[in-house]
């Protein structure tokens, strides 16, 4: 693997290349690999994605004078697993991830969520090796550069932030969530979720995680609702 290249496209020099070896690392490689010395890439991911949020608040915050919400809805469209997975893929992250052989087939939704994941595992080793000044810089270059064209095109409300403005608009109430089932592995989990309005169940959806499987809800919720 020659990280000497992807150091190159993501204009970030480690001084120590175990963070980003960890960040590569997938939980389904270990299983595959015992010998393999890196931890997989979960605890950095938590970290990066805490770090990722910080910036790009405090950025938000410094340059849209719009209400709270508006501002969520923004950082939602500009952090969500589908746009972190169009900036890993457009680094060629995916040629680094190191995964186990049957994760590496899978070319849908979990592929896009393994790509997001590692993204935010990059920037907790970024964090970790280089600090926080060298991590915003890689930040705003990588993702908030992303930001004008979501405003312009207008995407700046995700499926289920959209159906909340639209039943609370319509309705006067907030939809909630739950999760119906849960199958799979702890590396290749995936849920089954339901929105309701009151008590009353609107549609479902599935994901590799809850957040995802919330989102394909609200999205099957606003193809049912008549809002």
């Amino acid at each position: 693997m020659d990280l000497d290249k992807l150091e190159i496209k993501i204009k970030v020099q480690f001084t120590d290349r175990n963070f980003l070896q960890s960040a590569l690392t997938h939980r389904s490689y270990l299983n595959e690999n015992r010998r393999w010395p890196m931890p997989h890439n979960e605890r950095l991911e938590f970290l990066g994605d805490a770090v990722l949020e910080l910036i790009t608040t405090e950025y938000l915050y410094r340059n849209f004078p719009n209400p709270e919400g508006e501002l969520t809805n923004l950082r939602s469209a500009l952090v969500n697993y589908k746009m972190l997975s169009e900036i890993a893929s457009s680094m060629e992250l995916d040629k680094y991830i190191l995964l186990s052989r049957g994760e590496s087939k899978d070319m849908g939704r979990a592929r896009q969520v393994i790509l997001a994941n590692a993204f935010e595992a990059l920037i907790g080793a970024i964090y970790l090796d280089r600090g926080f000044d060298v991590v915003k810089t890689f930040i705003y270059e990588f993702v908030i550069n992303h930001l004008e064209s979501i405003v312009t095109n207008g995407k700046t409300l995700d499926p289920k932030s959209k159906f909340q403005e639209l039943a609370q608009e319509k309705l006067g109430v907030t939809p909630h969530y739950k999760v119906l089932a849960e199958w799979g592995p702890d590396h290749n989990k995936n849920f089954e979720v339901a929105v309701f309005i009151n008590d009353k169940q609107i549609a479902k959806g599935t994901g590799p995680s809850k957040q995802e499987a919330e989102i394909s809800a609200a999205e099957n919720g606003l193809k049912v609702s008549d809002f």
